[in-house]
């Protein structure tokens, strides 16, 4: 299995991890036991993926995160530098709250910026781009454009990382050429 893979001399990667083909670990990282992931991930240096934690399909991980038990990052997510997961709504040194994990699903495509914090239950929605700094305390909505303490959407992405701009609830990504459509509060592609 370690052939398939690619673990810095200095990552540490328990027994029972499963780590897919093609997937790198770099500097000082830490795959714990029960963690999955997917094909051709990346984590970057300083990473932690907690037991139970699944990541999809060619997630890239930047340098300082955590992902905690209770995340699922689906394929092809982004997760920025620094940028923070809970999982525990009302933490407290003195009460063991093991077992009350709260679950957080980071849909397909979905980037989260640098020194973001995803407060845990709040499940984020497929291409949803949250904003540097930005901190989620509800769910989000797929292609949703988040920012601010708490964050706020102001506006939508595409797949490919573009504002979408509507006109008579129609907006073309300016990079793929595909279209989106805007019914109510929800974006479909064509």
């Amino acid at each position: 299995m370690k052939d398939s893979y690619f673990a810095h001399e200095t990552a540490v990667i328990d027994a029972g991890a499963q780590i897919g083909k093609g997937t790198k670990i770099w500097h000082f990282s830490h795959v714990m036991a029960g963690a999955v992931l997917g094909e051709h991930c990346n984590l970057g240096q300083n990473v932690v993926v907690s037991p139970e934690v699944v990541l999809g399909r060619n997630v890239k991980v930047q340098n300082n995160v955590s992902i905690y038990t209770g995340v699922i990052c689906e394929d092809d997510v982004f997760l920025g530098p620094s940028m923070v997961f809970t999982n525990v709504t009302n933490p407290r040194s003195a009460v063991n709250r093991r077992g009350q994990y709260e679950k957080t699903t980071v849909g397909k495509g979905a980037s989260i910026g640098a020194n973001a914090t995803i407060v845990c239950g709040h499940d984020i929605g497929e291409y949803a781009f949250i904003g540097a700094g930005a901190v989620v305390t509800k769910t989000v909505k797929p292609y949703a454009l988040m920012v601010g303490n708490p964050a706020r959407q102001i506006g939508w992405m595409s797949a490919y990382g573009h504002r979408l701009l509507f006109e008579d609830g129609k907006a073309v990504c300016p990079e793929s050429g595909e279209e989106y459509f805007l019914d109510g509060d929800e974006v479909r592609r064509s």
